[in-house]
Parts: C-alpha cells; structure tokens; sequence
C-alpha cells in the first residue's frame, strides 16, 4: 500500500506539472481548480474505476466518468492522457487553435476519454443519472462517477437532479462534490452561501460520506472504497471531498485568486521548482 501510494503521488505531481505548463503556454486556463483535485481524478482513474482497454463512448461493462465542472479540464486532460486514453504529446496543443483540448470540454472531436461537453455548468449531474440508469436497462452492473464544483451547486438544474436520482433510486451512481470553498469571485459563503450541503443532499435521501483529507491520496482511497460499498442499497451516493484550490503550490492555495489566472515566466518557474519531474514532460 505505501509504494502504491507512493506511486500516486509521483503521477500526481506530473500531472501538477502539466497543469501548470499548459496554462502558462497559452496564459489561459483554470489552474486553481485543477490543481485541487489532480490528487482526486489521479487517484480514480489509476486505483478506483474499473476501465476497459480502449475507450468505447457506450462505456459498456465499464465504469464511467463525467467532468461537470469543465474549466478544471487541464488536469482532467492531463489524467487521462497519462491513463492512456490519447498521446502526452497531445498536452501541448492546450487551448490552441484547431485543438482536440479545448478551454472546456466537448465531444464533437472525438478525444478520447471524454463522454460530455461541460461548456455550461451545473448538467453534469443529470448526465449522469441518465447514465447510470441506461446502465441499469443494459443490465450493466458497473458504477457512474461524476464530479461537480461546490459553486457549480448554485445552478438549480442540480437540485432537480438531485431529487430525481433519489425518488428514482438510481443507486449505481456516485457523486462527488469539490468542496473547496472558493469560486471565481470569491468564497462561495460570501457569493451565494449554501449552508450545510451534507445537510440537503441527506434531505433529498442520498447517502452522503465526507473526505476530509481531499488532497490526501490515502484518504481518497479509503473514502472512494467506502463510496462503492454503498452503492447497490437503493440510494444514490455523495461524497463531500474537501479539497484545497491551488493545492501543491503555495502561492496559489488559501485563496481564489488563481481560479482562472495563468502564472508569469517568475511564477511557472517557482510552482515547477515545488513539484519536480517524475515521470516526464510532455
């Protein structure tokens, strides 16, 4: 377990290092988010989904996963090309004219990997239960993910998801919320408070556990094991993962400055020099 671990967290800082780098090379993009939850998608898509060879858009007899907050899409771009799902390389063409990895997400490319346009926020969820209710009617046994953004859950559409997954028992989904407390304004207490979250998602009868260590790579293993257990019990599952913006850079954490800003030359160098190479830049 510890060299597995270990193992994690040196995908996890390249992956760091490819946030950064792909920001930086078109001083665009949304490092904050990204680099909060690169501990989390790391650590779903090489330990806790079940994935097939290959990337089939049914996502038959595999466990799938949806990106709703799409403006983290470097690190999601970032996990999936160092998962397999296309070239490294491909990283490089971040936000550039004519390139499969656009700002958000989209499916009109065909990049591998990716199931869902996420250019508007708060449809992530419905997508989803859409989908893990086909799973039920292919009589797929395997599990739906999908990740949200704690602002992102100001958007009404989710609450409408949200009751309907549970009145309809869509129990083969797990659903995770990026509890970071921070959006593009500012704190999501100060810009749209939302009170206790855990509080409304248990109201509307879904199964709710807390990962309070969200950049903490054992933690999410345990509380991801803890997640699937339930699944099969009649209720959806949500998992609130606390998780830090900006996490593994010191000048970007504790503050919501850095949700859609690239870093300057003097920047990318100091935030490369805290996460050294381990498994090659693209």
């Amino acid at each position: 377990m510890t060299q597995q671990i270990s193992n994690l967290e040196q995908f996890t800082q390249q992956v760091r290092r490819d946030i950064l780098r792909m920001v930086h090379a078109v001083n665009s993009g949304h490092p904050g988010g990204s680099l909060g939850c690169a501990e989390f998608l790391v650590t779903l898509y090489q330990q806790v989904m079940k994935r097939n060879e290959g990337f089939d858009m049914n996502g038959a007899n595999e466990d799938i996963f949806f990106l709703s907050n799409g403006h983290i899409s470097p690190v999601f771009y970032s996990v999936l090309a160092r998962s397999g799902y296309f070239s490294v390389s491909e990283l490089a063409t971040f936000r550039k004219l004519n390139t499969r990895l656009q700002g958000h997400p989209t499916t009109h490319e065909g990049l591998e990997g990716i199931r869902m346009a996420s250019g508007s926020l708060g449809q992530g969820l419905s997508v989803a239960i859409g989908a893990a209710q086909a799973k039920k009617l292919n009589k797929d046994t395997n599990l739906v993910y999908v990740l949200t953004g704690d602002g992102e859950l100001q958007e009404g559409q989710n609450w409408e998801a949200i009751m309907y997954a549970s009145a309809k028992n869509v129990d083969n989904l797990i659903a995770t919320v990026d509890l970071n407390g921070q959006q593009i304004d500012g704190s999501t207490t100060n810009v749209l408070n939302m009170g206790n979250i855990k509080a409304k998602f248990e109201a509307f009868d879904w199964d709710v556990l807390e990962i309070t260590e969200g950049n903490n790579i054992e933690a999410i293993i345990n509380g991801m094991t803890d997640a699937k257990s339930r699944t099969g019990k009649g209720k959806p599952v949500c998992v609130l993962l606390h998780t830090e913006m900006g996490n593994g850079v010191d000048f970007m954490m504790h503050t919501h400055a850095w949700h859609g800003k690239a870093p300057s030359n003097e920047q990318l160098e100091n935030a490369l020099n805290q996460n050294p190479v381990t498994l090659g830049d693209y």
